[in-house]
């Protein structure tokens, strides 16, 4: 498949991405070990989502507005399960707080595929 150079750059974000999903797996297994459920729940929920969502990001190429479907898949990610991670990590109310934002720009990453 020939793609323009300026898509592949979601292709390498993907891949960086889903690449740091699976460390920060790993991590949180071991990590949250002793933690309380109610912690490890959240990061085991923003992990998920960052894996699946990753996945989406590559396939953004797909679609007729690349740079839009892309760009909110990667803001999304950013905010929902990163404020979900820091919520989990380290009690950030600020980052927790951010986290219904971050849903939103997935959900309307998932709608922009339709245009």
């Amino acid at each position: 498949m020939d793609i323009p150079d300026h898509l592949t750059t979601f292709i390498r974000l993907a891949g960086l991405s889903g690449a740091a999903a699976v460390i920060l797996g790993a991590y949180g297994a071991h990590a949250f070990r002793k933690a309380s459920p109610e912690s490890r729940e959240i990061f085991e929920t923003g992990n998920r989502y960052h894996l699946v969502h990753s996945v989406a990001l590559a396939l953004a190429i797909l679609t007729k507005y690349p740079r839009l479907t892309g760009g909110l898949f990667l803001v999304g990610i950013l905010v929902f399960s990163g404020g979900l991670y820091g919520y989990a990590l380290w009690q950030n109310q600020i980052m927790r707080r951010a986290t219904p934002a971050g849903g939103i720009l997935l959900i309307l990453a998932w709608l922009s595929m339709i245009l």
